[in-house]
């Protein structure tokens, strides 16, 4: 029988930043503090995820349901973002990330997209963690952006030809997805990529989300036995 400590660590995670707004609220902060503690919580499982031996991180940052809330609470999170990515670059030099992005840019603001687009470049040849910020993303928006893609150009669809078409072709598919805030669904968050990912839960809100926590989440998924259709 095979241990845990001799299957793979995970290369992929993608991770829901559930549950900021609630643990606001639990506290009697305004949701925009919880926002802000997301981050902070954030860059401590980035680095956690470096010290495991991770190579992807894709974090479900804005999705292209979270329009939908107050405008208050959107403008604050594009402010916080658009500063986020403008002020951590140290950071991300220290720790060697590569930052890529999934979303529609098309629908986002023009200083956010420039700043975005400014971090890829500045990091782009970092090589120790890729950190996919998804921004705007919804798992059918790029899919459809994808078909009008190879549509464009008169291509075939086949499932190669609309993986090299989705957002982050170079990515690997997310090994497991893991979603803290109690939640149990997959809210539209890589619906293509994560066909043969492992799910795992947590009741805890993100901000709590702790480097032990992720420890956890890495042992549960390296317990697990991925057939991918056939027998073990």
């Amino acid at each position: 029988m095979t241990s845990n400590t001799d299957r793979p660590t995970p290369k992929h995670i993608a991770i829901f930043m559930d549950g900021n707004g609630r643990w606001a609220t639990a506290r009697g902060l305004p949701r925009t503090e919880g926002h802000r503690e997301g981050l902070e919580t954030a860059k401590r499982i980035v680095s956690a995820a470096i010290d495991f031996g991770v190579k992807v991180v894709t974090l479900y940052t804005f999705s292209t349901e979270n329009w939908k809330r107050a405008s208050d609470e959107v403008g604050f999170l594009m402010g916080l973002i658009k500063n986020h990515l403008s002020a951590e670059f140290d950071f991300y030099r220290a720790k060697g990330i590569r930052v890529v992005h999934s979303g529609d840019k098309a629908g986002l603001p023009a200083d956010v997209v420039n700043e975005i687009e400014k971090v890829q470049k500045d990091t782009a040849n970092f090589s120790r963690l890729t950190v996919n910020l998804a921004i705007n993303y919804g798992g059918r928006d790029e899919l459809v952006r994808a078909a009008r893609s190879l549509a464009s150009r008169n291509e075939e669809i086949t499932e190669r030809s609309l993986s090299l078409s989705l957002d982050c072709p170079d990515l690997p598919d997310p090994d497991f997805i893991l979603r803290p805030g109690g939640e149990l669904r997959l809210s539209n968050f890589l619906i293509w990529q994560s066909a043969y990912s492992e799910f795992i839960f947590s009741p805890k809100l993100w901000p709590d989300f702790t480097k032990g926590d992720l420890k956890t989440a890495i042992e549960e998924y390296k317990s697990r036995d991925r057939r991918f259709g056939g027998v073990s």
